[in-house]
């Protein structure tokens, strides 16, 4: 025989809302927009790869089946316009130095850039010479540096992990890069 369950009378039981703000309905998480919007956009980077020297057989290695960025929702994209990643990868002299800069500047916002390898961080081998910007944080900002000559690609992997972490500490804060 069934149970009969006496309700409290005329008034309304608990929404589904107030439910699952106390964590009493499985399945259903809460969050605030901010964090949603960072989850969104950890999880579909869109790099504009520059590769300038030998780091970029390195970030290229990234890509292939071995490491697949694909599985960590990055996607090269060769046009500034759709991306929001910009990977620099090697060694900027400074004839580049303003193409690299107009590159960022037509990035939507909000847009992080990676430096890869000791080139792009700081010169690398050919620091203090007459034609090498000693790193590209002189011409634009940096979010994450990867260090090595050339990095590995789990460098490279783990640069874009650290990323993604900062994407949601920012989405926490402040509601993301503005």
């Amino acid at each position: 025989m069934a149970e009969i369950i006496m309700g409290p009378g005329n008034r309304p039981g608990p929404s589904l809302l107030d439910q699952a703000i106390a964590g009493k309905v499985p399945g259903v998480l809460t969050t605030t927009k901010e964090q949603l919007f960072g989850l969104a956009r950890k999880s579909s980077l869109w790099t504009m790869s520059f590769g300038l020297a030998c780091c970029a057989i390195e970030m290229i290695s990234t890509y292939m089946a071995h490491h697949d960025f694909d599985r960590f929702g990055v996607v090269t994209w060769p046009s500034p316009r759709q991306s929001d990643v910009m990977i620099v990868a090697g060694t900027v002299v400074k004839k580049m130095a303003e193409p690299i800069r107009l590159l960022y500047e037509q990035m939507p916002e909000p847009k992080w850039v990676i430096a890869m390898g000791s080139c792009a961080t700081n010169g690398g081998p050919y620091y203090r010479s007459y034609s090498v910007v000693m790193g590209v944080d002189h011409i634009i900002p940096v979010d994450v540096y990867v260090p090595g000559c050339p990095p590995r690609p789990e460098a490279l992997l783990y640069g874009i992990l650290k990323l993604q972490e900062k994407i949601m500490e920012d989405a926490k804060d402040d509601g993301g890069k503005q």
